[in-house]
């Protein structure tokens, strides 16, 4: 008889993808500065009686990218593949076409529960009380629908590629990893009010079991942006 292979260790299991002050960083930047800075711009805005929204849009565009070019240093600098985060990339039309319709029928799926889960908390899942942040007008717009993107893109890397990763590796499981980036996802949205953060959390929770299913965060990515899209034009039009 031939010997078993050896059992796969906890390490080659959950992989880390940086090392753990990188993590620790990147934490702290989304569980105390973000909050922060985002609770002081949403108070400014509300005194103001015309916000500047486009200076608050360039600026989360900048911070978001910013933070995914640190999460890439720091991927980078472990000497782990950058697909460690992201998942594999596309390798035709065909798996693009996919993961879009795994998004989409994932957007469409998720309404469900959210509308219960906004039930349950009484939360503002429309943001009335954070009007002043929606777009009007074209150029507003246009910034809003790139900002989405960007969130796309730069959150789902952040939360469901790097810190889902880097929790597993740390706890040895799956759950806890999924449940403790969307914890950390939920707090970086606290200037939204508890309510909201609790619902955003829960959210990234079903963002993080479709990560972990599809071993990729590009058709999260293409839900986040479309989800954001989506509430932020709505939200504006329904303002007026």
């Amino acid at each position: 008889m031939e010997p078993s292979a050896p059992a796969q260790s906890a390490s080659e299991r959950y992989p880390k993808a940086a090392g753990p002050i990188h993590t620790i960083l990147v934490l702290a930047i989304f569980v105390v500065v973000w909050p922060f800075l985002g609770r002081m711009m949403v108070d400014q805005m509300t005194a103001e009686v015309i916000p500047h929204r486009v200076r608050l849009y360039l600026f989360a565009l900048l911070f978001d990218w910013l933070l995914f070019a640190f999460i890439v240093a720091g991927v980078r600098s472990r000497g782990a593949p950058l697909s460690i985060v992201l998942g594999d990339r596309w390798q035709s039309a065909r798996q693009v076409r996919r993961d879009i319709g795994v998004a989409a029928a994932y957007w469409i799926l998720s309404l469900i529960p959210l509308v219960i889960l906004n039930r349950l908390l009484h939360a503002d899942t429309m943001g009335r009380n954070l009007q002043f942040l929606f777009p009007q007008g074209g150029a507003e717009i246009a910034l809003w629908m790139a900002l989405s993107v960007t969130a796309g893109i730069c959150e789902e890397t952040i939360f469901r590629g790097y810190l889902q990763r880097q929790f597993m590796a740390f706890t040895k499981s799956v759950p806890a990893g999924i449940l403790l980036s969307a914890a950390a996802f939920g707090v970086a949205h606290a200037y939204q009010g508890s309510r909201r953060a609790i619902l955003i959390g829960l959210y990234g929770v079903m963002f993080g079991i479709l990560a972990q299913w599809r071993g990729t965060v590009r058709p999260g990515m293409i839900a986040h942006a479309w989800q954001d899209s989506f509430s932020g034009v709505l939200a504006g039009v329904l303002r007026h």
